[in-house]
């Protein structure tokens, strides 16, 4: 007997798809299952790429491409493999891995190729190697000073001492001379350091930070390390390497603004670059890696951070054959350099204003002091030429008369004085009798207490606020006309009786000349400056509230000491500047702006976005008008011959012990404070006594002084 098998599985099996198709009508006709369906006919196998690859070079690449076959067989995958087992039948083998790494090499190095043939060094150098200087102006707009170190003096390496190159070689880049320019170490932790968080210094030869110092921005980025890259390779090449080193010392920043070895020299010892030694050099290398952190004369903590650096960098030079041991042993104490850098090139008095205004610029404006220091900047003062000019000539003439009537104590005579407008602006300020013998200005130095200057802030705040004379109980409300008592040696009471000090003494207060005056009006009191009512009163009110109030008038919270009875008595040591501030509150109706130096900043023409302040009620309109007309019955009281006519306010302040003698007063919508005092800067910071050299409360010189500034006498 034959069998057949059916059709179907000569199909499967690779019988040719023509005999399926003859054995169909047989099985049709002999009534078979599925007679009479059509049966789909089954698709020819799709060519493979091999196939058509042969197809497509035709016959002059077919030779090339049978070649090629083999080769791109075993490369193909084929998943899983047959042969393994596991998910290694799933991983691809260890000749596609290859291909990968051979190919990803190949790219890499032909992008970097491409980069590096496409990158050009730039004709133009940029800002950072072209500082410029600074350029102030009087509020009419007119220029005031120009402050910079733009007479940048380039140094030739030759004239540059070996010990700052090797000092610089050892703390920067002591592979300098034999690299290609750029660390592939370094640069990976910096790349790292840029994505992530880190130290921005660390990674760069110095190559790779004199082409950032002169072609490219301070930005952190990805993009700008790589430019940074291809650029440090191609100056590599095609500059030596001692022109790189000069270029370098040329134009990096060493604070103090002082770009370049030379003014870095000249800024902290005072000296040319070419008399530098080798622990002088030490230093100035430790500033490269950011003179903000190190500059000794900023904070204790950047003395510490300077003097581990500058240890280290001889140590190094020491390891790198720069520096022999027994010249090591010779720099045992840390080099100090100066404590500032030499004054602004400018003027004695505008010195001053040019530091105030600088300060004040770059915290509106968020500038970094390494921007600042670049140049290019115009700054807008508030400053007017004639107030300047009139306020500092009414002092000069105050020093005039002080040396002729007792030179012995003139020597230690010093004034502070300010004038600020109703609406913030520093109009005026006396800093000192020059910048360049006496850094720290006087305007705005909090060092002699305020005295009874300090009064109008205790009414300020009793009207504001009204008193309590039970602990628990409600405030009762305070006028110009409350009534308290005036006389001398009253004790200071609490609702629970006497205050009673640390030491177990009972707490009172007196009057100038120990004079009593009875039950007197605050306003009355505020006028004839008694002090009893306002010890007293600032005890009723509330310590805290005295202070706050005086706070939002614009005096600081650091010129307050602890909350005792003797604070309402201007226990209190703020500056001419904010004395000048909380006056000009109460003539500006109880609302108060920060005082402020500059209007504006322009850089190279284009405007500056800078925050301005703005106004905020401290008291109350009405309280602000009670204290002001108590001031101008306080001013007409002590010169009854002024002008009638003149809207003039103000007040005499006298400390305890006799440390310190005011005056602050408002004229023409203009406040100005006057500040006398005595300090031997030689032998401490103490104050001394005036003993009569700043005149008596009925003719005091801070009056002389504030009167000649604002015209009236």
């Amino acid at each position: 007997m034959q069998l057949k098998a059916p059709a179907s599985i000569h199909t499967k099996y690779g019988e040719h798809p023509e005999h399926a198709d003859e054995a169909e009508p047989s099985r049709s006709a002999s009534g078979g299952k599925g007679s009479g369906r059509s049966r789909r006919r089954r698709r020819a196998p799709r060519p493979s790429p091999l196939s058509r690859l042969r197809a497509a070079a035709g016959p002059r690449l077919t030779p090339l491409v049978a070649r090629v076959a083999p080769h791109a067989r075993r490369l193909r995958p084929r998943y899983p493999h047959a042969d393994r087992t596991g998910w290694r039948r799933w991983a691809p083998s260890w000749r596609q891995w290859l291909g990968a790494a051979l190919t990803f090499t190949g790219l890499a190095l032909g992008f970097l190729g491409v980069a590096y043939a496409a990158t050009d060094i730039p004709e133009n150098l940029n800002s950072y190697a072209t500082q410029q200087d600074n350029v102030y102006y009087w509020s009419d707009g007119t220029p005031m000073a120009r402050t910079g170190w733009v007479r940048r003096q380039a140094m030739p390496l030759k004239d540059i001492p070996e010990d700052v190159r090797d000092a610089v070689l050892a703390a920067e880049n002591a592979s300098f001379y034999s690299d290609p320019g750029i660390s592939f170490s370094g640069l990976t932790r910096a790349l790292w350091r840029t994505v992530g968080q880190g130290d921005t210094q660390g990674g760069s030869t110095i190559t790779q930070q004199y082409v950032k110092n002169v072609y490219l921005s301070q930005d952190r980025s990805v993009g700008r390390k790589f430019t940074e890259a291809m650029l440090a390779l191609k100056l590599d090449n095609g500059m030596s390497k001692d022109d790189i080193l000069e270029g370098y010392l040329n134009t990096s920043w060493f604070g103090r603004g002082t770009y370049g070895i030379q003014r870095a020299a000249q800024a902290y010892y005072g000296k040319d670059v070419g008399e530098l030694d080798a622990g002088e050099a030490a230093f100035l290398a430790s500033l490269l890696k950011g003179a903000s952190l190190y500059d000794p004369a900023l904070s204790k903590a950047n003395h510490a951070r300077a003097v581990e650096r500058w240890s280290w960098i001889l140590d190094r030079m020491v390891d790198n054959g720069m520096l022999s041991k027994s010249e090591r042993a010779k720099y045992t104490e840390f080099p100090e350099p100066l404590k500032q850098a030499p004054g602004y090139d400018t003027g004695k008095q505008s010195d001053y204003l040019v530091e105030l205004a600088a300060q004040y610029a770059k915290k509106a404006a968020h500038i970094s002091a390494k921007e600042f220091d670049l140049g290019g900047y115009q700054i807008y003062t508030t400053f007017d030429r004639k107030q300047e000019t009139a306020l500092t000539g009414a002092v000069a003439e105050a020093r005039k008369k002080a040396r002729k009537d007792d030179a012995a104590k003139a020597k230690t005579l010093h004034f502070g004085a300010a004038s600020v407008a109703a609406d913030g602006r520093i109009l005026a300020l006396y800093g000192g009798p020059d910048h360049r013998t006496q850094g720290y200005n006087e305007s705005n130095a909090t060092t002699v207490p305020a005295g009874s200057a300090f009064l109008p802030f205790v009414y300020a705040a009793g009207l504001e606020h009204g008193v309590r004379k039970t602990r628990d109980g409600t405030a009762t409300e305070v006028t110009p006309q409350t009534l308290y008592d005036g006389d001398d040696g009253i004790p200071v009471m609490t609702p629970e009786g006497p205050y009673w000090d640390r030491g177990g003494k009972r707490v009172t207060s007196h009057n100038d000349g120990k004079r009593s005056y009875g039950r007197i009006s605050l306003s009355r009191a505020l006028a004839l400056s008694v002090n009893t009512p306002f010890m007293q009163l600032g005890m009723d009110t509330g310590l805290d509230k005295v202070r706050d109030t005086a706070q939002a008038a614009g005096l600081l919270p650091s010129s307050f000491g602890p909350q005792v009875p003797g604070m309402s008595l201007g226990s209190a040591t703020p500056s001419a500047i904010r004395m000048a501030s909380g006056y000009a509150t109460f003539a500006a109706a109880g609302r108060h702006a920060e005082p402020y130096s500059v209007a504006r900043i322009t850089r190279n023409g284009s405007e500056v976005p800078m925050a301005k302040p703005a106004s905020r009620r401290a008291v109350r309109a009405g309280v602000a008008a009670s204290v002001q007309s108590a001031l101008t019955d306080a001013f007409r009281t002590a010169h009854p011959g002024a002008d009638p006519d003149t809207e003039v306010a103000g007040k005499t302040g006298t400390a305890q012990n006799d440390t310190a003698s005011w005056y602050v007063g408002t004229a023409h919508s203009v406040s100005t404070a006057v500040v006398a005092y005595r300090i031997d800067l030689t032998k401490s910071l103490e104050p001394l006594p005036l003993q009569g050299i700043a005149g008596t409360s009925e003719d005091s010189v801070p009056y002389r002084v504030w009167s000649g500034a604002r015209g009236l006498g």
